[in-house]
């Protein structure tokens, strides 16, 4: 990683907070989201694939079926839910990005969408664990 990046994001982070926050809510979201398909009997295959056409939270398999995951955590419902949050633009580029990774990947099965919304308490603890399996479609 280029030093320099790495130094301003350190700065970053310690002006703004609340970025930070939010950043470490995402990733503890995912983190758990992980463990629940796991334990779920899903094959975790990439975790924050990117490409240029976007990025897939968690790409999983389930059987045969190969699972896009767009994971979202909340520590308040004050701004909606995890699923409300997801809109059509926001569907587009999943959609988008699991086609890229589909072509990339030479992947020729079925696929899904799922949502994993979570609800976390200001402590961390999951509060509440929504797993909206092919919540959209292509």
């Amino acid at each position: 990683m280029n030093p320099l990046k790495n130094f301003f994001g350190k700065i970053k982070f310690f002006i703004f907070p609340e970025k930070r926050e939010k950043r470490d809510t995402g990733k503890i979201g995912e983190d758990i989201a992980v463990k629940f398909l796991t334990r779920k009997g899903y094959q975790i295959l990439e975790r924050n694939w990117k490409m240029k056409a976007g990025e897939i939270d968690i790409v999983a398999a389930d059987g045969d079926t190969m699972v896009f995951v767009e994971v979202k955590a909340r520590s308040s419902t004050e701004y909606g839910t995890g699923e409300e949050a997801i809109t059509e633009h926001k569907k587009d580029k999943i959609i988008n990005a699991a086609k890229a990774c589909l072509k990339h990947k030479g992947e020729d099965r079925p696929c899904r969408f799922d949502v994993i919304s979570i609800l976390l308490e200001k402590n961390g603890k999951i509060k509440e664990i929504n797993h909206i399996e092919d919540a959209f479609t292509l």
